[in-house]
């Protein structure tokens, strides 16, 4: 589709005034670039795991510019006792660098918590997809044996 491409490399811009343009002339092909639109991703991060990966990447970065903004140096480095954070510089203050330490290691753990249950939801996920994978396979018949190896 040339004009698919014509339009991406003016950019979204360029797509809402084919989608205005659309409606101008007539009401269902604008209505059809703006589902094409959502559904393709250009005017978003899509859905899905790409959404999610997006995400997931934006949180990573934040983290990391957290940490070395606190002074804990590199992500993966056990510094200070409170896992990749390290203990930071010193702010002369002995009960805010007390505070920051416990907050610091509450986000660790919040952290580590959320790994965790984003573990479990995706076994839970694939494990429901499989389920359904295998009622309907059972549903379906046995048209087609399944191989022996």
């Amino acid at each position: 589709m040339p004009i698919v491409a014509k339009l991406d490399e003016y950019g979204k811009g360029a797509w809402l005034a084919f989608a205005v343009l659309g409606f101008i002339v007539w009401w269902p092909l604008g209505l059809a670039t703006l589902v094409f639109l959502f559904g393709s991703g250009r005017m978003g991060y899509g859905c899905g795991r790409e959404r999610y990966e997006h995400r997931m990447s934006r949180l990573q970065d934040k983290m990391e510019r957290l940490r070395e903004r606190m002074g804990g140096g590199q992500p993966g480095s056990f510094g200070g006792g409170f896992g990749g954070w390290g203990r930071g510089p010193s702010s002369g203050n002995r009960a805010f660098d007390e505070y920051r330490q416990e907050t610091l290691r509450r986000l660790e753990e919040e952290q580590r918590e959320f790994q965790d249950f984003l573990g479990k939801l995706r076994m839970a996920k694939d494990k429901a997809e499989f389920d359904q994978f295998m009622a309907q396979r059972r549903s379906g018949g046995d048209e087609s044996p399944a191989p022996n190896a």
